[in-house]
């Protein structure tokens, strides 16, 4: 019995260490691809948080612009941390916003003819580029297998996030 219980032990040392190497990984890819992606697309005066942005509005379900809320839960981020990162971008005329139509109390993001162009002309060439070079040794099973691992991992983030506002919500007042 004291043979299994140390069998036991040794595979949770090992999957936790393992754990703790895959998600410094993750950190270290999300730092480099903040450095590396903003540097590819520079020179159109973007960083990898305006690009997302951009490509988020891009999207065919997105023509008509995206309301903040939607654009914040799209992207993961809150939306205070959207807040600035749009401001600059309108400052910028890369993006306008305006009231909602349907609902007054809602603002949609729209990406403007500047933005448009930005992104569809100056920037995507530069980002296929740094997508080649990042993916140059990527078979096409490797980047599906990668993004099925990395979707799976997601949806756990997801679940647990939702799991602790759930607690957070339900846990007794003092």
């Amino acid at each position: 019995m004291k043979k299994s219980a140390e069998i036991t032990d040794s595979a949770a040392a090992a999957r936790l260490e393992l754990a703790n190497r895959l998600f410094f990984r993750l950190y270290q890819c999300a730092n480099m691809l903040h450095k590396t992606g903003s540097r590819a697309v520079e020179a159109d005066g973007l960083t990898t948080q305006q690009w997302a942005v951009l490509g988020a509005l891009s999207r065919d379900k997105a023509k008509g612009g995206m309301s903040i809320g939607d654009l914040a839960r799209y992207l993961m981020v809150s939306r205070q941390n959207l807040a600035g990162l749009i401001s600059r971008m309108e400052r910028d005329g890369h993006i306008d916003i305006v009231t909602d139509t349907r609902d007054r109390r809602s603002r949609i993001v729209r990406m403007t003819k500047s933005g448009e162009h930005v992104w569809h002309v100056s920037a995507q060439p530069k980002i296929r580029l740094y997508y080649e070079e990042i993916l140059a040794d990527f078979s096409i099973g490797d980047i599906a297998h990668a993004l099925h691992y990395l979707m799976k991992l997601l949806e756990n983030m997801k679940r647990l996030d939702s799991k602790q506002v759930d607690d957070a919500l339900n846990e007794p007042e003092e």
